[in-house]
C-alpha cells in the first residue's frame, strides 16, 4: 500500500500495490498497522456497500459530530466515482476547503476520510458500487450535512447530478446554518 498525503491534513489517498500473475492480481485492501503508522484511525465499526444504478447519482455530503465522529475508508469496486470531502473542523487551517479524488475499480485507489470531514460521491458510470469502512456506528442525532451545490463550498462536479435523495437536497446552505460543526 502506498499512502499519498492530500492538501487537507489527515486525509490520504491509498494506492494499491498489485501483485500480478497469470491468475490476476492480489493486493492488501486494508492494514490496521500501516494505518496507525500514518496517524490514521484503523477502527471499523461498520462496513457499507452502496450500489448505484445510473451515472450522475450523488450521495452526500454527510458527516457526524462528536461524540460520534466517523472516519471513513472509501473504495470504488465497480465503475467510477468522484469522491469529495470537505474539512469541517472549525480549528483547522483548511476549514471548509475540499478536495476531489477520482476512485475507480480500474485505478484501485481508496480515500481515507478523517473525522469531522463531510463526504460525498458522484457516480461517473452506470452500475457503480462503492464499499466503505466506518469507524463509528451511524448515529442519526449526530448526523449533519451540506448541500452539494452550496456556493460557499464552490465544488465543481464534472457531470450533472441526476439522482439525489430528498434528504440530501434538504440540507441548509452554510449561510443558513447557525452552527456548522456543532
Amino acid at each position: 500500500m502506498r499512502f499519498v498525503e492530500t492538501e487537507l491534513s489527515g486525509a490520504w489517498v491509498v494506492e494499491a500495490e498489485l501483485r500480478e500473475d497469470h491468475r490476476g492480481y492480489f493486493t492488501r485492501a486494508f492494514d490496521a498497522k500501516l494505518f496507525e503508522e500514518h496517524g490514521m484511525n484503523p477502527a471499523n465499526a461498520q462496513s457499507n456497500l452502496s450500489q448505484n444504478h445510473v451515472r450522475g447519482t450523488l450521495r452526500g455530503l454527510h458527516y457526524q459530530i462528536p461524540p460520534a465522529t466517523e472516519t471513513k475508508f472509501i473504495r470504488c469496486v465497480r465503475g467510477a466515482i468522484l469522491d469529495v470531502i470537505v474539512d469541517m473542523r472549525p480549528d483547522s487551517p483548511t476549514y471548509l476547503r475540499h478536495i476531489a479524488v477520482e476512485l475507480t475499480a480500474a485505478n484501485n485507489r481508496a480515500l481515507y476520510v478523517p473525522g469531522m470531514f463531510a463526504h460525498a460521491y458522484l457516480t461517473l458510470e452506470d452500475d457503480t458500487a462503492v464499499t466503505y469502512q466506518v469507524s463509528e456506528y451511524y448515529t442519526p442525532g449526530q448526523e449533519r450535512g451540506l448541500r452539494y451545490d452550496d456556493p460557499a463550498l464552490g465544488i465543481e462536479w464534472p457531470i450533472a447530478v441526476e439522482v439525489i435523495s430528498e434528504k440530501d437536497l434538504a440540507w441548509p446552505l452554510l449561510e443558513e446554518q447557525a452552527e456548522v460543526a456543532t
